[in-house]
């Protein structure tokens, strides 16, 4: 009876610790009647699916003060299988952002906040999305450190890029970094400026191909090394990322998502789209070749549907 009281306190303790941290993250109201879901889109049973946003801003005056979302990051939640996968929209993909202006798939955040850019994702690869989260650079910074940095393998061309991108990070962030020198390939433990670096490469021969896969990479191993963190370290992680994070849920969703951290685990990722080609028709864009076969291997990836049928908005 001691240890049951024991434990019974010891739970009420960490959620009482948890929930209180969790009003430092800002949840503004989002407006749903602004999203659109395509009427022919799946109702998914047994998914959640979300919307990782990571906004480039660099204050006021500066030529990114934009708020382009240049990372979207899909992630599927499979909650009989306990699979999480990811898909990344790359950021140059010529789609439809709002009342048929097709243009770089990460105006919309810019031009219309989350809602846009959530229903530029629900119409034109049919899915239901209604939550999301947003960061910035400090935010995975912040992280990184907190957990103790990672150690991850890199190519000469990789160590030079991120040398070069730690100078910028570091100066948005406010946080230190030391330079690595380009001899030879090799494994290297990294900080959060130099794995937020890494994450921002986008010149080597994969382009913003690589890129993303390097930020889907990089979110998996937070997510593993997370999981068997200490307390203390948590805590400090809501203390110095949370007021970074921007949300749609609520502070009970959030807790409800609790279990998910420590019971399910990130199995695959990819890119969106799977096939496509350049072009300089609105500056250097992909365009989807085609849309329609492109949403089929999305819905086959996020939701094993292998016989998905892609709506009349799609087609159109």
């Amino acid at each position: 009876e001691i240890i049951v009281l024991l434990l019974f306190i010891g739970g009420l303790y960490v959620y009482g610790q948890i929930s209180s941290r969790l009003d430092k993250i800002e949840q503004p109201e989002l407006k749903k009647e602004k999203i659109v879901v395509n009427q022919e889109a799946p109702k998914m049973t047994g998914y959640k699916t979300y919307v990782l946003f990571g906004i480039d801003t660099r204050g006021e005056g500066s030529q990114y003060s934009a708020q382009n979302s240049d990372t979207m990051i899909i992630v599927s939640v499979n909650n009989d299988t306990k699979e999480v996968r990811m898909v990344s929209v790359y950021r140059d993909t010529l789609l439809n952002v709002g009342d048929d202006t097709y243009t770089k798939a990460n105006a919309a955040y810019a031009l219309g906040g989350p809602e846009q850019a959530i229903t530029m994702l629900n119409t034109n690869l049919d899915l239901d999305i209604s939550d999301y989260a947003t960061a910035d650079f400090s935010a995975l910074v912040e992280v990184v450190d907190d957990l103790g940095g990672f150690d991850f393998d890199l190519t000469d061309e990789e160590v030079v890029h991120m040398n070069n991108y730690c100078v910028g990070t570091s100066e948005i962030t406010g946080k230190s970094y030391e330079r690595i020198e380009p001899e030879v390939a090799g494994t290297y433990h990294l900080n959060g400026v130099q794995a937020t670096s890494y994450c921002r490469i986008r010149y080597t021969a994969s382009l913003d191909m690589g890129r993303t896969e390097r930020q889907r990479r990089v979110l998996g191993m937070l997510f593993d090394k997370a999981k068997i963190a200490g307390l203390s370290s948590i805590f400090k992680i809501m203390d110095d990322v949370f007021p970074m994070v921007t949300t749609s849920l609520s502070k009970q969703d959030i807790l409800g998502l609790i279990p998910t951290l420590i019971g399910y685990k990130f199995t695959d990722s990819t890119g969106f789209p799977q096939k496509f080609k350049f072009s300089n028709i609105k500056g250097s864009i992909i365009v989807p070749t085609d849309l329609e076969n492109n949403v089929v291997e999305l819905h086959k990836f996020l939701y094993d549907d292998q016989d998905y049928t892609p709506s009349s908005e799609v087609v159109a």
